[in-house]
């Protein structure tokens, strides 16, 4: 019709259309701008997920070989060392060497050790030598094993050390300082005081028995001072307080109980100097000693 105005009225443009022919897009946008912030991508760094460029990186060729070049450097190594150790001949167990024996021979030690010889020497079980010997020789306080490279388990040695001796028929047995009795020799070593108990059946002997009253004897002779390391001929016990020590020369020594024998020890050992003519010394009590007879 003719007289028709108004936007778009001769152009014949369809609803939805600017002019020109242009479709409009929802929400103003021009046709072809990508979506996203910035017209890039979803991701926002203008390329497709997962592109070089983008945020996961992964090792290039000559980085992965170079990386398994250093694996298989390491296994080559840890092999060969491993090799070395377990396997090769340098490494073996060949030779027991044994230090600080004394009364023992090495060959007992080595033959109460029972050192499994000619494999790897980092396979032998040190723990189970020593127990075997500590077990084997109760005349070892302790022992020591070790391995000496390339060839040797060393085994060091410490051996008890007779305080008394009890007789027991014709046998002696052996008592270190703790109480252990820890060898039964046919002869008495020199120098080592015998444990005699004469009790004279008080009610003392009768409450404390044999046992107990070996034991604080045993004590006393542990405690002895190292100056008369070699001169103590024996030990006396009449009862638990009555405890007498002998000595070389026809001298003797008042003990009196097993107890405090840390503290008479060192007053016998100062009396002595003092009065060194002296052939009876009484420490049983400490705080009050006596010497006579020179």
């Amino acid at each position: 019709m003719a007289g028709v105005t108004g936007p778009g009225a001769g152009t014949g443009a369809r609803p939805g259309q600017r002019g020109g022919g242009r479709p409009e897009r929802p929400g103003g946008r021009p046709p072809g701008r990508p979506e996203g912030p910035g017209g890039g991508s979803p991701s926002g760094t203008g390329r497709p997920p997962g592109t070089p460029g983008g945020r996961r990186s992964r090792l290039t060729p000559p980085s992965r070989r170079a990386l398994l070049a250093v694996l298989v450097a390491l296994t080559l190594v840890l092999g060969g060392g491993t090799w070395a150790v377990y396997g090769s001949p340098w490494l073996r167990a060949r030779t027991v060497s044994v230090h600080g024996t004394g009364v023992l021979t090495a060959q007992q030690v080595r033959r109460a050790a029972a050192v499994p010889l000619g494999g790897a020497l980092v396979s032998v079980d040190t723990g189970a030598v020593r127990a075997r010997l500590l077990k084997g020789l109760p005349r070892l306080k302790d022992a020591r094993v070790h391995r000496a490279w390339p060839h040797t388990v060393r085994i060091d040695v410490t051996e008890r050390t007779a305080s008394a001796v009890l007789k027991s028929g014709t046998k002696f047995t052996e008592v270190d300082k703790d109480g252990v009795r820890f060898a039964t020799v046919d002869r008495a070593p020199r120098g080592v005081p015998l444990l005699e108990l004469t009790p004279d059946q008080t009610a003392s002997f009768r409450h404390f028995g044999t046992k107990r009253l070996l034991q604080a004897a045993i004590t006393v002779a542990g405690r002895l001072p190292d100056s008369l390391a070699g001169r103590a001929t024996a030990i006396r016990v009449r009862s638990y307080d009555a405890i007498t020590v002998e000595l070389t020369g026809g001298r003797g020594v008042m003990w009196g109980s097993a107890d405090g024998s840390a503290a008479k020890a060192a007053v016998l050992t100062a009396l002595m100097k003092a009065e060194p003519h002296a052939t009876h010394y009484d420490v049983s009590a400490p705080t009050a000693p006596a010497a006579s007879g020179s």
